[in-house]
């Protein structure tokens, strides 16, 4: 978006500029909170440890709804750090001056592909190759011919909805907040930021969510 100002845009309007420099902001920001939040652990947590631990805990929580709480701790730290560093990503782009990173193509797609990747290496690592595409199969074998090929679109799919549901809802939110700006730069934006807001911690859960039931998918490959 090189018509709203941003304080990189100073240096250099180039869309690589732009994605790679918010983008280490925001991996700049995440690691921050961490080391702040590690910095003085305490038995009772204050201030960025309760943060950090209350974060923790409700994405542990979720992850026990789809896969169980065994499960979902040994794939906390994966979706737990793609949360934050999404989330911080999509936050970015709602404080003035900045733009979300997640608002380029570059950053959901590359999260997609390591989810993609990474969850089928589970499932394959857990269930066996031929066990875990076997499932692709579908239960009627005479219609293993047609359920392959659709299985195996489905999946691929998945990454268009793990990357195009984040970056156009981040763009939407990043265009809607410009037109405002434009229309109305002083009062006027102060209304929409509550909802942007929520909206940016939103598409992280989702990302998470989906992370989540994808991984649980991968791991409980049932036999047909």
């Amino acid at each position: 978006m090189g018509e709203l100002f941003t304080f990189f845009g100073l240096i250099s309007h180039d869309k690589t500029f732009m994605y790679v420099t918010h983008m280490l902001l925001s991996a700049g920001i995440a690691i921050l909170i961490v080391k702040m939040a590690m910095s003085n652990l305490q038995l009772v947590p204050r201030g960025a440890q309760n943060v950090m631990e209350a974060y923790v805990g409700g994405v542990l929580k979720m992850g026990t709804d789809v896969m169980g709480k065994e499960n979902a701790s040994r794939y906390l730290p994966l979706v737990a750090t793609i949360g934050l560093f999404v989330g911080i990503a999509n936050l970015i782009g709602v404080i003035p001056g900045f733009e979300a990173p997640t608002a380029f193509l570059e950053m959901p797609l590359t999260l997609a592909l390591v989810v993609f990747v990474y969850y089928n290496y589970v499932g394959i690592k857990e269930q066996g190759v031929i066990k875990y595409f076997k499932h692709f199969l579908g239960p009627v074998w005479w219609l293993y011919w047609l359920m392959f090929p659709i299985e195996i679109v489905s999946h691929f799919s998945r990454l268009v909805s793990l990357s195009f549901r984040l970056f156009g809802n981040v763009k939407g939110d990043d265009m809607f907040l410009m037109v405002i700006l434009m229309l109305a730069p002083w009062l006027l934006p102060m209304i929409p930021f509550a909802l942007l807001t929520f909206m940016a911690f939103l598409q992280a859960f989702i990302f998470m969510m989906l992370t989540y039931v994808y991984l649980g998918g991968a791991i409980a490959v049932d036999d047909h």
